[in-house]
C-alpha cells in the first residue's frame, strides 16, 4: 500500500516575503552610526485579495532606512512578520485564516535597527483560497481507494490531506497528502481492500490553515493486477515492427532487466503494439516501467507522450491509429482509453541532466489512472506519440495493468 502515515498535515512556510513594485537597485549596508528614530510611512493604501492584502505606502525621505516591517496575526495563535526593502513601495501580508478584519502594524526600520513609531492599519482579506476550495471538494469510491475531486479556480497552491479510520487506534489518521496549483482537482489514494471504511479529507495551505473535514463511509472498488500469463500478442500489420530481438511479450515477463519492447527505426508514428489481456477488464490503472541507465533514463526512445487504446471485440480491426486523438475517440472497434504524459524528472532537472533520484523514480514504475468512464476491454494498444530523445523509435521494459474482471 503506497500510504504515507504520520506525516505532517501541512507544509508551513513561515518565511519572510519580499514583493517589489519598483525597481530594486540593491540594498544599503546594515551598519549605521545614526541612532535617530525614523519617520513612519505615510499615504497608506490597501488592496485586499484572497487570504491577504497588498499594502502600498510612501517612505520618508531618508537614506538611512533599510526596510519596512509589517507585524500581524493570521489567526488567534500565529503571528507573522513581513519585510519590504527600502527600494519597494509595497509590503504583502498574507496567510490570514478567515475573511474578516485584521490589524497590521507597520514600522520603518533603519540600518541601525531603530524602529519608527507604529502605523496600524486594518486589512480585510477576501476568503482564503483553502476555504474557497473546500465547498467544492467531494469524496467518492475509486479502484482500490478513494478519489478526491474539486475546483481551485484561482490556481493557488493548496494541500489536500486524506485520512481514514484506523480500527486499532479508533482514530482518523492521515494516509496521504498532495499539494497542487491545478484548477481541477482529481486525486486518488489507493491500496485499500474493497471493504467499507470511513475516509476524510481537508484542505490546508502553506501557512498551516486547515479547513473542516469532509467524512464519508466508502467501499473502495475492487481491482487486481492482471494475470500476465494470460496475455498474448495481437499481430496487426498497422503496428510497428520490432527490432533488436526486443519483442512485445517482454512487456509482461515481469523482468526489468534484459529485453523489453523496441520498435524498428524509421517507422511511422505512432509507435504502437497490441496485445490480448486474456479476459475482459474494466481498467483502473496501469504501471509503466521505462528503460533506465545513464544513457536511457529520460532519454533515448523512452516514451514521453502516449495513448492507450482498447477493444472488447472478439475480432479487433487492423486499423492504423492516429498519432493523437481525444479521449473516448472511436476508430473502428478501438476506443481511446486515455492520453498520458510521462512525468518530468522529479528532481526538477532537465531530462538531459536527470540524476540518480530521477532514475530511482523511473525504476519504481509510474502509475497512470485510466478514466473511470472508459469502457471495459479485452485488447490493449499502446500508441507512442513522442519520446524523450531524438530517436525515431520507442522502447519500454514492462507494463502492468490493473482492473476489475468483467
Amino acid at each position: 500500500m503506497n500510504i504515507k502515515k504520520y506525516i505532517l498535515p501541512c507544509l508551513i512556510m513561515l518565511m519572510t516575503s519580499i514583493t517589489a513594485c519598483k525597481k530594486n537597485n540593491g540594498f544599503n549596508a546594515v551598519i549605521s552610526e545614526d541612532k535617530s528614530k525614523p519617520l513612519p510611512i505615510t499615504n497608506v493604501k490597501i488592496d485586499n485579495f484572497n487570504g491577504g492584502a497588498n499594502i502600498t505606502y510612501n517612505l520618508p525621505n531618508s537614506p538611512n532606512i533599510l526596510y519596512v516591517l509589517a507585524k500581524y496575526k493570521i489567526n488567534d495563535n500565529v503571528a507573522r512578520e513581513t519585510k519590504s526593502s527600502y527600494y519597494q513601495d509595497t509590503v504583502v501580508v498574507e496567510g490570514f485564516s478567515k475573511a474578516k478584519p485584521y490589524e497590521v502594524t507597520l514600522y520603518t526600520v533603519t540600518r541601525a535597527n531603530i524602529m519608527s513609531d507604529p502605523v496600524t492599519v486594518t486589512v480585510n482579506p477576501l476568503t482564503p483560497v483553502y476555504l474557497s476550495v473546500r465547498p467544492s471538494i467531494n469524496l467518492s469510491a475509486d479502484f482500490g481507494g478513494v478519489n478526491v475531486t474539486g475546483e481551485n479556480p484561482l490556481k493557488k497552491q493548496i494541500g489536500i490531506v486524506v485520512m481514514s479510520y484506523n480500527k486499532n487506534t479508533q482514530l482518523m489518521e492521515i494516509e496521504d497528502q498532495f499539494f497542487t496549483k491545478n484548477a481541477k482537482i482529481d486525486y486518488s489514494v489507493t491500496g485499500f481492500a474493497s471493504v467499507e471504511r470511513r475516509f476524510g479529507v481537508y484542505i490546508t495551505d502553506r501557512w498551516g490553515n486547515i479547513s473542516d473535514t469532509l467524512q464519508k463511509p466508502i467501499v473502495p472498488l475492487y481491482e487486481e493486477a492482471m494475470d500476465k500469463t494470460k496475455f498474448s500478442v495481437l499481430n496487426l500489420n498497422t503496428d510497428s515492427p520490432t527490432a533488436f530481438e526486443w519483442y512485445i511479450p517482454y512487456l509482461w515477463d515481469n523482468k526489468l532487466d534484459g529485453n523489453g519492447w523496441h520498435t524498428a527505426y524509421g517507422v511511422t508514428l505512432p509507435y504502437s503494439c497490441s496485445f490480448n489481456i486474456g479476459r475482459t477488464y474494466k481498467l483502473s490503472r496501469f504501471v509503466v516501467f521505462e528503460r533506465t541507465g545513464d544513457r536511457y533514463t529520460y532519454k533515448f526512445a523512452n516514451p514521453k507522450e502516449f495513448s492507450l487504446w482498447g477493444s472488447n471485440s472478439s475480432n479487433p480491426q487492423d486499423i492504423k491509429l492516429p498519432v493523437k486523438a481525444d479521449e473516448g475517440t472511436v476508430i473502428g472497434n478501438w476506443v481511446n482509453l486515455g492520453n498520458f504524459r510521462f512525468p518530468d524528472p522529479p528532481s526538477g532537472n532537465l531530462p538531459s541532466a536527470s540524476n540518480s533520484a530521477d532514475e530511482d523514480f523511473v525504476k519504481k514504475g509510474v502509475s497512470f489512472k485510466v478514466p473511470f468512464v472508459a469502457p471495459s476491454v479485452k485488447y490493449l494498444r499502446i500508441a507512442v506519440a513522442t519520446v524523450w530523445g531524438n530517436e525515431a523509435a520507442a522502447h519500454l521494459m514492462e507494463v502492468t495493468p490493473y482492473g476489475t474482471p468483467q
